[in-house]
């Protein structure tokens, strides 16, 4: 169950969400987790995903490892509610190009949940943690990306962004306080 929703704006055909919570405890048909380009799944959420997953979602990756900056990979979610993951390595660590590339990163994920049928997906700030992409521009980007898709012929009903603390939770308020419900429109 969703902790704290807090947010909750209409777009589109569909629904953008801010909550906080645990990202591998929502109940989503696919969530999205910021990979590595190894695609080992580490620590932190890594470290949640393997635990309460299983062994199964690193054995997949270990086929399709390594991935470059900008793509992302699909895998079942094991032993989780959801039931994909989508591993997407995005930019890190203020390398040239941040904003194009987390653009870039955060629309694949998207697309990989359309070709998956994904109805509702939660994100986390992408990047904006361990690899220190500025919150602020995350925030602006990701909500920016979301909501031209959901204002696209898609499928999806439903984007949940998901924060773990009330900093990460203030600023995407910021930007979806900014951001007007608007038709959908006809592709």
């Amino acid at each position: 169950m969703l902790e704290a929703l807090c947010e909750q704006v209409s777009v589109g055909r569909g629904v953008m969400r801010l909550v906080r919570d645990d990202i591998t405890l929502l109940d989503v048909d696919a969530f999205v987790y910021y990979g590595r380009h190894d695609l080992q799944l580490g620590s932190g959420f890594g470290g949640a995903i393997s635990v309460r997953g299983g062994r199964a979602i690193q054995e997949e990756l270990d086929k399709l490892a390594p991935v470059e900056t900008c793509q992302v990979v699909v895998t079942g979610a094991g032993n989780l509610k959801a039931r994909f993951i989508i591993h997407a390595v995005g930019p890190r660590f203020n390398e040239p190009e941040t904003e194009s590339k987390l653009r870039t990163t955060v629309h694949r994920a998207l697309e990989a949940a359309e070709a998956k049928g994904v109805r509702r997906i939660a994100l986390p700030p992408m990047g904006a943690g361990f690899y220190a992409v500025p919150l602020e521009l995350c925030a602006r980007v990701m909500v920016e990306v979301i909501a031209a898709h959901l204002r696209g012929g898609t499928q999806i009903e439903e984007v949940t962004i998901c924060v773990v603390d009330r900093r990460e939770f203030e600023a995407f308020a910021r930007q979806l306080d900014g951001l007007q419900p608007q038709e959908p429109s006809d592709r």
